[in-house]
């Protein structure tokens, strides 16, 4: 198999973590949707970039990464704002107790740095370790360890706030 058909079945199989990295990323799903597919065309563009002896998820979360990234910089160029918190959309079929705890953690992910916000969406939700996470966002790995244990207190503080 070459590599342009390893990584399409490899990106079929990663777009519920892209999704929900893209989601954690920008805070809402069109925000997200439209993150996703950006990372999806460039890394179909650049299959040939991937080395198999790579990790795929990490390459692309890399891609989604920097995709976002340039957003960023276009939003502030433009002077754009999101769209607000209550235009996002209930997904799935959870209990509403779940549901509420559910939107409790992403409004409180939502009040953390940008950086700290990559660190726990890397490491804590999309699995990557430290090393992995240190090397995608090109910092030491003390500097992951250092913002995940910052989020992680902010988180708790923010969450016994409600």
């Amino acid at each position: 198999m070459d590599s342009s058909n390893a990584v399409r079945d490899g990106l079929i199989e990663l777009l519920p973590r892209l999704r929900r990295l893209a989601r954690t990323l920008a805070g809402q799903a069109a925000d997200a949707d439209d993150l996703v597919q950006v990372a999806l065309e460039r890394a179909l563009a650049r299959a040939d970039q991937w080395r198999p002896d790579a990790r795929l998820d990490a390459w692309v979360f890399g891609i989604l990464r920097n995709a976002w990234l340039d957003e960023l910089r276009s939003r502030s160029r433009r002077q754009r704002v999101f769209a607000p918190e209550e235009a996002g959309e209930a997904v799935g079929e959870e209990s509403a107790e779940r549901r509420v705890q559910a939107m409790s953690v992403a409004a409180a992910m939502t009040r953390l740095p940008d950086e700290q916000r990559e660190v726990v969406a890397l490491v804590l939700v999309e699995g990557l370790s430290y090393r992995e996470t240190a090397d995608l966002l090109e910092v030491p790995v003390g500097t992951v360890t250092s913002r995940l244990a910052r989020a992680r207190a902010a988180l708790q503080a923010l969450l016994g706030e409600e």
